[in-house]
């Protein structure tokens, strides 16, 4: 499944060392001219501290006319330029602990072993344009995330964390009820990012310890004394402990949830990696990979919050 939205359609493409990664958009409505600076920034927090220094400049194939949208499919593609596939010469018919290599081998009977090809965290940079596209669609709402939590790396290991995101702007009445909850599409669409390992709306699982009369949201006197307005300062209930979502629709109340990401799995020490012919061998994985990588996923939060969104929105 390499395509992600049903109005705004997204499919991606491209392996970690392969010519390109790029995207091809459906669904982007015409006569939008597009903020180029805001891709370019996106992608360079994205990009910010990352071993491998690629300049992810983007070359755009089809659906702009002046950098304005045409309604037709925007194709573009980020060239790989500072690839390395020599650095996984030895991992062609090892299975490193903790990757894909070993599913991506059993669903489909081959690999590509260099970086962890489709696996790799590289594809994301299509996201963050992608994403960066659909925020400027929807200029009433606003996306931020901010790291947690999130430990410090040592020499020879690696670490994870959490991403808190708050989006502001969404109107009550967003999304769908039952199998098309915007809560359930928000979790479906923050799993998809590479190390994501949990996701939690509002209270979250702290939630579960609460009674009912501590987790209920309780209306504010002072909204309902007002003129209802969602763009008054005064919110609608006195906490948030839904995270702005009941039901599966938006309340008109800040929509808040936290992704966990799980450390980086290729650390830099020697681990038993597993042949494909059955026996272990001890390697130590070569090639740049990121000992800290919670703040550059906090973009890709944000960038997949946005193509959710946009789905239900247009």
């Amino acid at each position: 499944m390499n395509s992600y939205g049903s109005r705004f359609r997204v499919t991606t493409y491209g392996e970690s060392h392969g010519p390109a990664v790029g995207a091809v958009i459906d669904g982007c409505p015409a006569g939008v001219s597009l903020d180029m600076e805001a891709i370019d920034e996106a992608l360079a927090r994205r990009r910010h501290g990352a071993p491998r220094q690629e300049k992810d400049e983007v070359e755009w194939l089809s659906g702009l006319k002046d950098g304005i949208t045409l309604g037709s499919p925007i194709a573009f593609l980020l060239r790989n330029k500072d690839v390395r596939p020599e650095d996984y010469a030895r991992l062609e018919h090892m299975f490193r602990p903790g990757h894909a290599d070993y599913t991506y081998y059993m669903k489909y009977g081959l690999r590509d072993h260099c970086g962890g090809g489709r696996a790799s965290a590289r594809e994301t940079a299509v996201r963050v344009v992608a994403g960066a596209i659909a925020m400027q669609l929807m200029p009433e709402v606003d996306i931020r995330s901010t790291v947690e939590s999130g430990g410090m790396p040592t020499e020879n290991d690696t670490v994870g964390g959490v991403v808190s995101c708050c989006v502001r702007g969404v109107a009550a009445g967003v999304g769908e009820p039952l199998f098309g909850k915007l809560n359930a599409s928000l979790a479906a669409a923050m799993m998809s990012i590479p190390s994501a390992i949990g996701f939690e709306m509002g209270a979250g699982f702290e939630a579960a310890r609460m009674k009912g009369s501590e987790y209920i949201d309780l209306w504010n006197s002072q909204f309902l004394e007002g003129d209802g307005n969602r763009e008054t300062a005064t919110p609608l209930t006195i906490t948030n402990h839904c995270g702005g979502i009941q039901g599966g629709i938006s309340n008109g109340m800040p929509i808040e949830f936290r992704v966990a990401f799980h450390p980086v799995v290729t650390i830099p020490q020697p681990v038993e990696c597993l042949h494909e012919d059955g026996h272990l061998e001890t390697l130590q994985i070569d090639g740049r990979h990121d000992r800290y990588h919670i703040e550059r996923a906090a973009v890709v939060v944000e960038a997949m919050t946005a193509l959710c969104l946009i789905n239900y929105l247009l």
